[in-house]
């Protein structure tokens, strides 16, 4: 695949090599593929289902139109915008560039009154878009899984990592690290199941969706049910009451589900770029990397940070096209097939960003001698676990006693202890406190 330097979007040049699965899966070669493919398909499916009605076609015949599918390559594709220039319509073009295949040949002669046969040209678009997207959300699910795997091992390798947390900003009940990054996994896995639950659909029924032409033509034939099996042979499912467009609520939810799965990401690198900047991790040092063009000591972290810019472009566009998508004028207007040709950048910047916050991730240590002085330094943190023994004990005030004690002031491990030796509690509450420190107050941690 060739990236030009002169292309507008950095997904077709500075990032390219790095979605190339996602380059060839929206990709105008590949809408253009697709129709080609489908009226190909449609012709032959009409031929061999329902010979009854339409000239029968024989194995050579279908063999040779299957050759011409295989055939298709970049040369088709410039054959078709050539005759796109002429009719100003480009599913139209690939009508005429299969038109002038077939005229070459005399067999395929007697066919050409079935290319495009019952159809108008959003069936075919509605049908290839849904292959796209069906497509494209495989492909967000496999990089999201493999980031998950990935998520999952170093939280099971961090669960043992005590830390102090911050609520506010400000130190809170401590944690484990592991725990911590459980927390995004699971949020993950969550709308990964709701993502593999969108049913890609198209309507393959005319005009204005009302089957017009076909059942005008041949009344006898079950249409609804025979384009119904016709799209399963793509694995897509058949809205059988449209307009002239496929209301495109399906993709909404797609784009939605994506949404939600980026504002996940971008939490969990802020989240990162945070602890980064408290030193609770260590980033590894790339040798031949540079950090500033003139601090060279510098580490930066760019991978938590070009995740974050791209998953907002990506919600961006989200965002717009779902709002957009699902909104028509009377039967159709034309303005959701500009906007479904950028489907693809929403894919692109998301799944670049997925692959820049893995890149992240394996860049990451915990810097334990940080970690474990923060926790030293922050005693206060078990003022909550002291009231609530108190409270357990039955002590009313406890509350208010523990907010003079530390409230807005630093406890020391001594002062910590003499607090504790003070209480009026069993000796089983007293020694467990005094047992306590900061490292080990993480309550279900681990365990979560």
């Amino acid at each position: 695949m060739n990236y030009y330097h002169n292309n507008i979007s950095p997904l077709d040049n500075r990032y390219a090599s790095k979605i190339t699965d996602v380059i060839n899966c929206f990709s105008e070669y590949a809408l253009i593929r697709n129709r080609f493919l489908i009226e190909i398909d449609w012709i032959i499916y009409l031929c061999t289902n329902h010979s009854k009605y339409f000239m029968p076609m024989s194995s050579v015949t279908i063999k040779k139109l299957n050759q011409f599918k295989n055939s298709f390559d970049d040369k088709s594709v410039i054959k078709i915008k050539k005759i796109e220039e002429i009719t100003n319509h480009d599913v139209k073009a690939v009508e005429y560039f299969i038109r002038d295949y077939f005229l070459k040949d005399k067999v395929l002669k007697k066919y050409l009154h079935l290319i495009h046969f019952g159809l108008t040209s959003e069936d075919i678009n509605s049908l290839s878009y849904a292959i796209m997207i069906k497509e494209g959300i495989d492909l967000q699910i496999k990089k999201i899984n493999n980031f998950k795997k990935i998520l999952n091992k170093c939280s099971n390798k961090w669960k043992n990592i005590s830390f102090l947390s911050r609520t506010h900003g400000q130190p809170a009940s401590p944690s484990t690290l592991g725990k911590e990054f459980k927390v995004f996994s699971l949020r993950i896995e969550r709308e990964l199941k709701i993502l593999k639950k969108v049913v890609p659909m198209a309507k393959f029924s005319g005009a204005t969706g009302n089957y017009h032409t076909f059942n005008i033509a041949i009344n006898k034939i079950n249409w609804p049910s025979t384009t119904k099996r016709f799209l399963r042979n793509f694995k897509i499912s058949i809205n059988p009451v449209t307009t002239q467009i496929e209301p495109h609520d399906w993709i909404a939810e797609t784009l939605d589900s994506i949404t939600r799965s980026n504002n996940i990401f971008i939490d969990m690198c802020q989240d990162c770029w945070l602890y980064i900047s408290n030193d609770i991790f260590i980033l590894k040092v790339e040798k031949n990397e540079v950090g500033s063009s003139t601090m060279p000591h510098k580490v930066n972290p760019i991978d938590f940070e070009n995740a974050e810019g791209n998953f907002g472009i990506s919600n961006s566009l989200n965002l717009f096209m779902s709002n957009k998508l699902t909104k028509s004028r009377l039967q159709r207007d034309l303005s959701d097939s500009t906007v479904l040709r950028n489907t693809g950048l929403c894919f692109g910047y998301s799944q670049l960003a997925v692959s820049s916050v893995t890149k992240g991730i394996l860049k990451i240590t915990p810097n334990i001698l940080k970690i474990n002085e923060e926790l030293n330094m922050n005693w206060e943190v078990l003022s909550e676990a002291i009231q609530t023994v108190m409270r357990y004990e039955g002590i009313t005030d406890a509350y208010e006693k523990l907010k003079k004690l530390s409230r807005g002031k630093k406890i020391t491990k001594e002062s910590y202890i003499k607090f504790v030796n003070e209480l009026n509690i069993s000796k089983k509450s007293k020694n467990n406190l005094l047992n306590l420190t900061p490292t080990k107050y993480i309550g279900l941690a681990k365990k979560l």
